[in-house]
């Protein structure tokens, strides 16, 4: 957990916590992550953002109800198939899913890792996490051909262009970080403003109109989802589509994913 987060359960009385200094860049190079069938709708397929969803359930099954765009690659032919997955250098967004994100996920997760891959994530609860939420199921036959395709996101702002302004931001642009409070508190840009995107619409009295916004997270997906929430609401905004760590003096560095 964050060091902020460890203190919180600390103070609460546990004694056996452990800080993960090196952070979630760090962490995703030899472990998968985990997202909500709400999040991928929404983060993703609603914004048709460029991604690998990977079924990993039998074929026969995947058939009665699966994921738009989802690729059928049952679990046991993962690691005879990596060779299809596009190359590394590409960082493609890879999202698992089975009946409940258990472990099939699990292992599917597991050999994209040891095949060097580096954004890898289970989908929490699955399938049946997907349906219980009366999201949008398509049936027939899955595609079995995986293709990745990165594009420009609209209101991506060029990584160069977010350094300059991160290095003198002027007076008429705000950066706006809209990681979580632990996050945030860990280590800032300065000058940059911290509202996490959960807060972000019931705190819009904080974030000027006059000035052009700027977002950014630690990997791109929370400040593109605090763009399309600010863009709605009439801002002048852009957001910074990478990875991005900061120390708790303000230096930091971006990784294009």
């Amino acid at each position: 957990m964050s060091p902020n987060s460890a203190g919180r359960a600390e103070k609460l009385g546990y004694t056996n916590v452990k800080v993960y200094h090196e952070g979630l860049p760090e962490w995703t190079k030899r472990n998968y992550t985990v997202l909500s069938a709400q999040f991928l709708k929404e983060a993703y397929i609603d914004k048709d953002i460029p991604n690998v969803l990977i079924d990993v359930r039998p074929a026969a099954v995947a058939q009665k109800g699966f994921i738009k765009g989802a690729v059928a690659l049952p679990v046991a032919e993962i690691a005879a198939n990596v060779a299809k997955f596009p190359p590394k250098d590409k960082k493609p967004p890879i999202v698992i899913v089975d009946d409940n994100g258990g472990d099939d996920a699990t292992s599917a997760a597991r050999s994209l890792i040891s095949a060097g891959y580096t954004s890898v994530t289970i989908v929490t609860g699955g399938m049946n996490a997907w349906k219980a939420a009366a999201f949008p199921v398509e049936t027939g036959t899955l595609a079995t051909n995986i293709v990745y395709v990165p594009k420009p996101r609209p209101g991506e702002i060029a990584i160069d262009d977010f350094k300059k302004i991160a290095a003198n931001t002027p007076a008429n642009t705000l950066i706006v970080d809209v990681r979580n409070r632990d996050e945030g508190n860990a280590g800032m840009i300065k000058g940059a403003k911290l509202v996490p995107d959960e807060e972000l619409l019931d705190r819009l009295a904080e974030v000027p109109k006059d000035k052009q916004i700027i977002t950014h997270c630690s990997t791109g997906v929370r400040a593109e989802m605090a763009y399309h929430k600010l863009k709605e609401k009439g801002y002048n905004v852009k957001f910074l589509n990478a990875k991005l760590d900061i120390d708790k003096d303000g230096n930091y560095k971006i990784e294009k994913p």
